[in-house]
């Protein structure tokens, strides 16, 4: 269901106008993009009308209501780019059958592009330095997040797709202080620290589309990569809450590398300071 549309037909659909969504296209919109949005809570439509967003209200299924089937169909109708900012978590277990109506639905309606918002949890945790090629779409992937990444990148998708995996997301509301305070005997104190603050995240998927880089798998985290026991032990105290405390082991942890993002689209990060980064949480 849509409200009072903006007067321009909206090039750019953002699905999952949430904590990361709708600051997205809210800057789209600055960026001078007509943009539509979806949301599944009714009381956002408002809001989302007053940024100047073309707002619906949807509800993604495996199998989709004849409502929310309309829906889905009216908001992809004219648009060149899908952002889908839709998490795991939303799918219950289901990912891929979540996602596949609205890959059928962006075919159907002729979407050129789409930018997948993944996520670095699709790397294994080992104690190395991990890029790109370190996890692979694929149809039968171990991971189902992989699975549903090749579901807009495969050989017989009609998109030009870009996968972009967030690291960790810090910023407003999401204060990294919050993650662990208080808890005992956490494991590997000396793991890197790989995370990314929602200035950042709405930089870099702008950047993306404003340059049109399109077919390509990004790692997206800040260079800054301390040690967990260091880092939560300093954001915890920032915030006064008492700070977590870990096991005295030598196990280490992945880190993120985001050089081919960099490399690709020329991005320099906001906040490639972690520490920085927490006093704008």
């Amino acid at each position: 269901m849509a409200s009072t549309p903006t007067s321009l037909q909206p090039l750019i659909a953002v699905l999952g106008c949430g904590w990361l969504g709708l600051p997205l296209a809210q800057a789209l919109v600055e960026e001078g993009y007509a943009v539509a949005g979806s949301t599944t809570t009714p009381s956002r439509l408002l809001k989302l009308r007053d940024a100047g967003i073309t707002p619906y209200l949807l509800e993604l299924a495996p199998t989709l209501t004849a409502t929310d089937r309309d829906t889905l169909h009216t908001l992809l109708t004219g648009v060149r780019t899908l952002v889908l900012n839709v998490p795991p978590s939303a799918a219950k277990g289901h990912y891929v059958e979540l996602l596949q109506p609205v890959c059928d639905a962006a075919t159907a309606c002729g979407v050129r592009q789409v930018l997948f918002v993944s996520t670095t949890g699709v790397y294994p945790d080992e104690p190395r330095t991990l890029a790109e090629t370190d996890a692979l779409a694929a149809p039968n992937a171990a991971s189902e997040l992989l699975q549903a990444e090749y579901l807009f990148t495969g050989s017989g998708a009609p998109f030009a797709a870009t996968i972009v995996r967030l690291a960790g997301l810090i910023g407003p509301r999401r204060p990294p202080g919050r993650f662990l305070a208080g808890r005992t005997d956490l494991p590997k104190p000396q793991a890197p620290v790989n995370l990314i603050h929602l200035t950042d995240c709405i930089g870099v998927l702008c950047r993306i589309i404003r340059q049109s880089v399109w077919g390509h798998t990004f790692n997206a985290s800040a260079a800054h990569h301390p040690t967990r026991q260091a880092f939560y032990t300093l954001a915890a105290q920032q915030l006064s809450l008492s700070p977590p405390t870990f096991a005295q082991e030598p196990d280490l942890g992945k880190l993120i590398d985001s050089t081919l993002l960099r490399q690709k689209t020329g991005y320099a990060f906001a906040f490639d300071d972690l520490h920085e980064a927490m006093k704008h949480c």
